[in-house]
């Protein structure tokens, strides 16, 4: 099992728009759940462990973004609606376990922000960290950095060109 993290940003670091959405979204090519690679990312993942912000929006959508996926949660509280098969927990560490106790040995795919990323980084339980570097500029929003931290030491893995001009960035950590 890999725990994946994969966001995208653009050109100049940001990881949201101004308006808090994320990057991919200000693409016009984006398409929910088919573009920029994200079908072939998410073949090999069983589960999805995310932060409660990146989480709440999910729960509004008309498709859910992770049918095939077990949905891991970290919330100091369980978000109204949200389904009764998901789990949910406040603390980091407790939630890892419990999602490596339910593995079947697929991957895990980290969603969300920065901090959520720094949060299992710190824990050690990052494996891989993947960038979709858009060719926008947004001049303002979430930047990745200073939220990760300095001292996650990764190592260039791989890139390629996705459709649309954006660029796959692949880093392992060690």
């Amino acid at each position: 099992m890999e725990i994946r993290a994969r966001m995208s940003m653009s050109a100049d670091g940001y990881v949201t728009t101004p308006g808090g959405w994320p990057a991919l979204t200000a693409d016009p090519a984006f398409v929910s759940g088919e573009s920029h690679g994200i079908r072939e990312f998410l073949q090999g993942c069983e589960a999805a462990l995310m932060g409660r912000t990146t989480f709440e929006p999910a729960l509004a959508n008309e498709r859910w973004p992770w049918p095939n996926l077990n949905v891991f949660v970290l919330s100091s509280q369980r978000p109204s609606g949200t389904p009764d098969h998901l789990v949910t927990d406040s603390a980091p560490a407790r939630l890892l376990e419990t999602l490596r106790a339910a593995n079947r040995g697929g991957d895990v795919h980290l969603v969300g922000g920065p901090r959520t990323i720094e949060t299992f980084r710190a824990l050690g339980a990052l494996d891989k960290l993947e960038l979709v570097v858009l060719p926008l500029l947004f001049a303002d929003g979430l930047r990745l950095k200073p939220s990760l931290s300095p001292d996650a030491e990764l190592t260039f893995e791989r890139e390629r060109a996705v459709p649309g001009g954006s660029v796959e960035i692949v880093y392992g950590l060690t």
